[in-house]
């Protein structure tokens, strides 16, 4: 079976929730986590996160990076990039450092930007 890089820097087999699979539970993984099935409960990633064309995934997802182009009904925490492809259809809060959401993409929710302070400024360096 074909190696893959798991966003890491580290070599692994990628942990695949296939067509026609459901799970109710939680993923707990070192790695990057497909799911082109169906899952109704809790995703830890420590690498990428992919919701496939045909994937479900109701509840919650934390993860480095995330790439999502089914349906998800979840609350989300990425620590770097989330991508919604044009397929994504999306409900939930998400709090991610960057965001990319393409033409067509359906995002019904709320965005927190993580690193980003509103109404705060910092006036280092400065005396007075």
């Amino acid at each position: 079976m074909k190696k893959y890089s798991n966003g890491n820097g580290e070599s692994q087999v990628p942990n695949i929730v296939s067509f026609g699979t459901k799970v109710t539970g939680e993923i707990e993984s070192d790695g990057d986590v497909r799911i082109d099935g169906s899952l109704s409960g809790k995703i830890k990633a420590k690498g990428k996160v992919v919701i496939g064309k045909d994937g479900v995934v109701d509840g919650e997802i934390h993860c480095k990076n995330t790439d999502i182009s089914g349906k998800v009904n979840a609350t989300m925490e990425v620590k770097e990039l989330t991508v919604f492809k044009a397929t994504a259809v999306f409900t939930g809060d998400v709090t991610t450092s960057k965001i990319s959401i393409e033409i067509g993409a359906r995002f019904t929710g709320n965005c927190k930007m993580a690193g980003m302070e509103t109404g705060k400024i910092k006036n280092e360096g400065k005396k007075g």
